[in-house]
């Protein structure tokens, strides 16, 4: 059975976005990249809602070949290029004159959870979630996320947007620094202990 892991990134008091909705106050360095490509190598599957996917859309494809992106950067945009991607959205629609529309599916919200349990039930490597913070809370409180890897940044922004809409139960698997990164990473595994 696949996995649904999310990989987010959150200020020291929770935030996933600061004041404004400003995601770039959380501290994306290059550990950050380091571990999305590291993810990506994992999955064969991205999961993403509608506007984190038309960033991503935006951004992602050329990087591959722009020399003055890092190592991760590039690697991240070849996965992101390559890997099969499942957008839930009302609204998206296929447009075969921009990047990726060759391995996207659009999943309306109404047939999401369906398609992500079969999703799960099938071969494959994890299905993996970027962004896409009201998506995964919806899928969480559903039972329909399996781990949460939770990047830590060393700031308090104060106000922003709350990774969290519920308060789910969680089991640790695993807490680490990151060598060069003020980062931490904490791993949890989604479901009440056996």
């Amino acid at each position: 059975m696949r996995k649904v892991i999310v990989f987010t990134i959150t200020s020291l008091d929770g935030y996933t976005a600061g004041p404004g909705n400003n995601v770039m106050a959380m501290n994306m360095d290059n550990a950050f990249d380091s571990y999305c490509a590291e993810r990506l190598g994992t999955a064969d599957t991205l999961l993403l809602g509608r506007t984190s996917y038309e960033m991503f859309r935006g951004f992602w494809p050329a990087v591959v070949d722009n020399p003055d992106a890092t190592p991760a950067q590039r690697e991240i945009s070849r996965r992101d290029n390559a890997i099969d991607k499942v957008v839930v959205s009302d609204t998206a629609a296929p447009d075969e004159s921009l990047p990726w529309h060759d391995n996207t599916t659009i999943v309306t919200r109404e047939a999401a959870h369906s398609h992500i349990a079969d999703l799960k039930n099938q071969d494959g490597g994890d299905i993996l979630i970027f962004g896409s913070r009201t998506l995964w809370n919806d899928l969480l409180a559903n039972g329909l996320i399996d781990e949460l890897h939770v990047m830590v940044g060393p700031a308090a922004v104060g106000d922003g947007t709350p990774a969290f809409d519920s308060t789910p139960a969680l089991r640790p698997i695993d807490a680490r620094t990151i060598a060069g990164s003020d980062n931490v990473l904490l791993t949890y595994q989604v479901g009440s202990p056996a």
